[in-house]
């Protein structure tokens, strides 16, 4: 009798381990399913194509920083009556002109407000133009200037009152 009544009293063990086991597999299920259908593992469109041009990238770089040119980059104003100045200097400090000047006019914040300008030859290797922008504050500048030998680009983050 006291064989039984010990036989009785943990008839419940196994079913223990198969809950457990159970659970393990209904969380590794769950798991699986949130791995494959949430995140694909992309985080940049087109990553081929960007990785082949990453060398054509650097070898702009490098001719750029070969030629050896100061940019100074200045706006004056506000956000209705903006004057953007760009002025190349050569290595040796002497103006370079002859460059098609462009300004690509971007709001880090908000979408849509985008502005692609040129900026005309003003002499003495300056180039500018006068510009109402729709919105105050921040603005990124992507200026690029191509000559008939050389281009150069750069970037600039503006704050226009």
């Amino acid at each position: 009798m006291g064989m039984a009544m010990n036989a009785q009293r943990g008839w419940w063990y196994p079913y223990i381990f198969v809950a457990f086991f159970l659970v393990v597999v209904g969380v590794n299920l769950g798991m699986a399913y949130f791995a494959t259908s949430t995140f694909t593992g992309l985080s940049t469109d087109n990553a081929y194509e960007k990785g082949i041009a990453y060398n054509r990238n650097l070898a702009m770089a490098k001719a750029q920083a070969e030629l050896g040119w100061t940019v100074d980059a200045k706006i004056a104003g506000d956000a209705r009556n903006a004057d953007v100045t760009v002025t190349y200097r050569d290595r040796d400090g002497r103006p370079v002109d002859g460059l098609d000047v462009q300004a690509l006019l971007t709001r880090p914040t908000v979408t849509g407000l985008d502005q692609r300008v040129a900026l005309a030859k003003r002499g003495d290797g300056t180039y500018g133009t006068v510009l109402a922008v729709p919105e105050s504050g921040e603005w990124d500048f992507d200026i690029i200037a191509v000559g008939r030998d050389s281009a150069y680009q750069m970037q600039r983050r503006f704050i226009l009152p």
